[in-house]
């Protein structure tokens, strides 16, 4: 992948994978500001998707199999995974979208399995290109993760991820839009346990099927503070 400074005219594609609490969110956030990307937060489509839904609405994908979705709601809630079909069809709908009005991406939350990889990504290098693609992986230890997980804060109006430090430990409103700021079910310990199970096991294979590919990875330490892993994502972008 060119530095993204040379790839004008081009459309092209982050995606930042890692375990809870690595700093997706707020990375994607801070790279959509600083070049102009469009931050697709799967959690919030998926979310979305679900939001005023009754027990009976589904979603039917390509070959007629019915996804129900409160019962996505639920495995969400638990810290597990949703349905890779369901979310690849959601994801690939939105991101069709995106690139029909030449949007740059950035991806933090998807893909998170094998098959929603399989399913996305040829999908992705057809409308941007493998070359144009980069993966971010942001590395952390598990007993990172759950620190972090169960100390950060998330802006109940426009989701804005507030991680825990001495400036924002006693906040309680939300730095950027002023919303409340409140503690999610996600970021429960035994839930953050069930999720870094689900990575580790569900997630992490998909590196291995980058490289099949030729997609890009670049390794990110992402136990620094969140100006220096900022400074390392644009390194690794530049080359």
């Amino acid at each position: 992948m060119k530095g993204f400074n040379d790839m004008k005219g081009q459309k092209f594609a982050v995606i930042i994978i890692g375990p809870p609490g690595a700093g997706k969110g707020t990375q994607a956030e801070l790279l959509a500001e600083k070049i102009n990307l469009y931050y697709f937060e799967t959690a919030r489509v998926l979310e979305k998707s679900w939001t005023n839904a009754k027990k009976s609405d589904y979603i039917e994908i390509d070959d007629g199999e019915k996804f129900y979705l409160l019962d996505e709601k639920k495995l969400f809630d638990k810290g597990i995974i949703c349905s890779p079909p369901f979310v690849s069809f959601v994801v690939k709908k939105k991101i069709k979208e995106l690139a029909e009005q030449n949007k740059n991406i950035i991806l933090a939350g998807s893909p998170r399995t094998l098959h929603e990889g399989k399913q996305l990504m040829p999908f992705l290098i057809d409308l941007y290109r493998a070359e144009n693609i980069l993966v971010l992986e942001l590395k952390i230890s598990n007993k990172q993760a759950i620190w972090r997980n169960t100390r950060r804060k998330l802006c109940s109006k426009c989701r804005y991820p507030v991680p825990f430090t001495k400036e924002t430990q006693k906040l309680k409103e939300c730095p950027k839009c002023g919303g409340k700021l409140v503690t999610r079910t996600l970021d429960k310990e035994d839930i953050v346990k069930v999720r870094l199970k689900q990575y580790t096991g569900r997630t992490y294979p998909l590196f291995k099927y980058f490289k099949e590919i030729g997609i890009i990875v670049k390794e990110i330490n992402g136990e620094q503070s969140i100006e220096d892993v900022f400074k390392d994502i644009l390194k690794a972008m530049e080359r």
